[in-house]
């Protein structure tokens, strides 16, 4: 009965936020901030994804952005060379997702054999490859220049947009959320926490681990669709390692291991970006917005350990047993591994 009425309560929360996400363009006058949570979601798709290889399968990548950057750069480039309709665009976001799905395949299976940092940098470097692939095909992607191109015309009302970006996201927390409570996303959390043991079992680990980087360089494609029609234009940028970089931020310090995390992650690194570097328009100290986002970051790890959602649902297990049983020690339980985990 209590698993029934937490799961009940975590639904009612998710109806009630999305519900309030939906309205917040209509009570909201601020364009600049509509804009600005349409980024937010953008980003959460992104850091989700990551967190399926981090914090469910134990992978660390830095090539995350190769996938982003492909789905980026399908939609641009199908809108820039067809016609700017809608069913262009949505099929420019299946093909964006095709590619980096093959991609992605490829690149497990002969990435994933290795272990820890070894697969860090080899991910690292086909990542790199890419980027000068788009930096040389100037034919195709104009280099470093870049290029604009038109959306589609239903997304000249920002209103529409911000909610479509939020459909699309409510729709991949769902599917990835029912993706990592199945038996596939158990055997993921087995292999991150012992991929030996895991193998003992009789499970081929490597099979699982690229079906999770598949998925993870999937849902990453979208986002760089998305993220390409947000700014109705497209350069390498998007293939930096900077996308990574902000992907793995918004993941450690949203809750590595959840999916709540990563969005408020994506939400706390956007607003703090965007507020900080509009100081500096007032205040000369902020012009080097950078260093003190840097030191939200420091102050973020110090105070929140395992994440904003993990640190909080560390101190309410804390405190449920101390009013259980007020004498008996709080247990050690890692998040990804409780029943009743934020996911």
């Amino acid at each position: 009965m209590k698993l029934k009425k937490f799961y009940s309560l975590k639904n009612t929360v998710f109806l009630l936020v999305v519900l309030a996400l939906i309205l917040f363009p209509y009570i909201s006058d601020s364009r600049t901030l509509t804009i600005l949570m349409t980024q937010v979601f953008v980003f959460s798709i992104l850091a989700m994804s990551y967190d399926i290889l981090l914090g469910y399968t134990g992978i660390v990548s830095f090539g995350h952005a190769m996938f982003f950057g492909i789905g980026a750069y399908s939609t641009a480039i199908m809108l820039n060379t067809y016609d700017n309709t809608m069913t262009i665009f949505l099929l420019s976001i299946l093909v964006g997702m095709l590619c980096a799905g093959i991609v992605s395949f490829l690149v497990g299976l002969l990435t994933l054999r290795l272990k820890s940092h070894f697969f860090a940098m080899l991910t690292l470097a086909i990542s790199g490859l890419f980027l000068v692939l788009a930096e040389k095909w100037r034919a195709v992607t104009k280099g470093n220049d870049g290029f604009t191109f038109r959306a589609p015309d239903a997304f000249r009302d920002r209103i529409f947009f911000y909610l479509f970006v939020l459909a699309c996201l409510v729709v991949i927390f769902l599917v990835l959320r029912r993706f990592v409570s199945s038996p596939l996303g158990k055997v993921l959390i087995a292999v991150r926490e012992n991929e030996q043991r895991t193998r003992s079992l009789g499970f081929k680990t490597l099979y699982y681990k690229v079906i999770a980087s598949v998925v993870a360089g999937v849902i990453a494609s979208l986002a760089g669709s998305l993220y390409a029609i947000s700014l109705r234009f497209v350069n390498t940028s998007v293939m930096s390692i900077d996308i990574t970089l902000d992907a793995l931020l918004m993941t450690i310090i949203g809750g590595v291991g959840t999916l709540v995390g990563p969005i408020i992650g994506s939400f706390v690194i956007e607003i703090a970006q965007h507020f900080l570097s509009g100081l500096a328009k007032d205040y000369p100290i902020f012009e080097r917005w950078i260093i003190f986002f840097g030191l939200l970051y420091i102050l973020a790890v110090i105070f929140f350990p395992k994440g904003i959602v993990g640190t909080l649902y560390s101190k309410y297990l804390i405190w449920k047993t101390k009013k259980v049983n007020p004498k008996q020690q709080p247990p050690s339980i890692p998040l990804a591994n409780d029943k009743e985990r934020f996911e």
